[in-house]
């Protein structure tokens, strides 16, 4: 018990020097552009968010994978707060390395009314920059306006659902 408590105080310590460093590197900011990509959704259609742009709000959020604990709390919380969103004209999107099928599958067993991105060389990840905490991919949400600038971030790795809560309470600002 005392190893694994020296082992998880290890890894939250890396997890803070990676998202500090990370506002430093290459991570979009609030009033950056969001950056323009193409990729295929959990139906196997291609999603190109220039077609979103303008449109509605968007709320994109970067996880590691499919049907793990903290990811499914966090796509759950999401699909649970869902008509919330539609009421603040915002599209969810999620965003991982996995496939299409592997999505698919999550969004089936979950009920999950929104869309799941494949980003299999996590290119799209890059470009947002997300950092990966240990082996993992991060776990990170940006809001994008109208106008499509990110006008709100939130990194939590091991806080899935907190990432609506956290979304949630930004767009009910005035």
């Amino acid at each position: 018990m005392k190893y694994f408590k020296l082992l998880l105080c290890l890894f939250v310590f890396l997890f803070t020097i990676g998202a500090a460093s990370a506002q430093t590197d290459g991570t979009i900011k609030i009033g950056d552009k969001v950056p323009l990509f193409v990729l295929k959704d959990q139906d196997g259609k291609t999603f190109d968010i220039k077609n979103y742009i303008g449109k509605q709000k968007l709320v994109i959020y970067f996880y590691p994978k499919d049907e793990s604990s903290v990811c499914t709390k966090e796509a759950c919380a999401f699909r649970d707060s869902f008509s919330q969103y539609k009421d603040a004209k915002a599209m969810v999107i999620g965003i991982n390395s996995g496939t299409v099928e592997s999505h698919k599958s999550f969004q089936k067993n979950h009920n999950l009314p929104f869309t799941l991105l494949s980003d299999p060389n996590n290119e799209v990840l890059k470009m947002f920059g997300v950092k990966s905490v240990m082996t993992f991919t991060g776990r990170e949400t940006f809001v994008i306006d109208l106008s499509g600038k990110v006008v709100f971030t939130y990194t939590g790795f091991l806080k899935g659902d907190a990432h609506s809560e956290k979304v949630l309470a930004y767009l009910a600002k005035p």
